[in-house]
This record gives structure tokens, sequence and C-alpha cells, in this order.
């Protein structure tokens, strides 16, 4: 399984981002697929995931209205378009996956991660 993310870079406050995640060697029917960030000093947390399914999507409440998760079932790519971004919004992102009938808790597989930095 390899799930591959870029995009990251420097962006202004109110900018936005499009980050991707490449992913392979998963059986997509049976795993969720996610975002998570890591700011500087703290711990990893989670950021959106979705359904490969049918494309329903959770979104934690920091970024809600403001972040889409979203798929190409053809490229077998998630994405994360980032809006409106904040200096808090600075971490490195990283892709996820895990079994579907577990919980975030259990993360199957990590990308490698992507930096992200809001700054002016």
């Amino acid at each position: 399984v390899q799930l591959q993310a870029s995009g990251g870079g420097l962006v202004q406050p109110g900018g936005s981002l499009h980050l991707s995640c490449a992913a392979s060697g998963l059986t997509f029917s049976s795993y969720r697929l996610g975002w998570f960030r890591q700011a500087p000093g703290k711990e990893r947390v989670f950021v959106a995931s979705i359904i490969w399914s049918d494309s329903a999507a959770y979104y934690a409440d920091s970024v809600k209205g403001r972040f889409t998760i979203s798929r190409d079932k053809a490229k077998n790519t998630m994405y994360l378009q980032m809006s409106n971004l904040k200096p808090e919004d600075t971490a490195v992102y990283y892709c996820a996956a895990r079994r579907s009938v577990t919980t975030w808790s259990r993360v199957d597989y990590w990308g490698q991660g992507t930096l992200v930095t809001v700054s002016s």
C-alpha cells in the first residue's frame, strides 16, 4: 500500500491550497481514507475523511466550511481543497487509510506528509 501526498506550500492567510493523495494497493471498498495534520509541537489530529463508495465526508469542527474533501475513483486519488486558510492551519498534512470496520484511532497506513505553511 502506498499513499503519496502532495500539494503543500506557503500561502498567505485567506489563501487556498489543494492537496492530493494518490493511493495504490488498497481495496477501496474496505477502507476509509482521510487527512490528518500535525502542527509543530502538537499531536497529529484528524482533519477530514471520505467514504470511497459514495463520497460521504466528515470534518473536524476546526475546518468545517473551509476545507472540502473529495476523491476521483478513476485516478485513485483523494483531495483536500483548503480555503480561507489561517496561520493555525500550518502543519504537516498526512493522508491516511484505515479499515472501514475500525475507527481513526487505528490507522493502518500513513502517507509521507506534505507541509502547509500559512504566513504573511
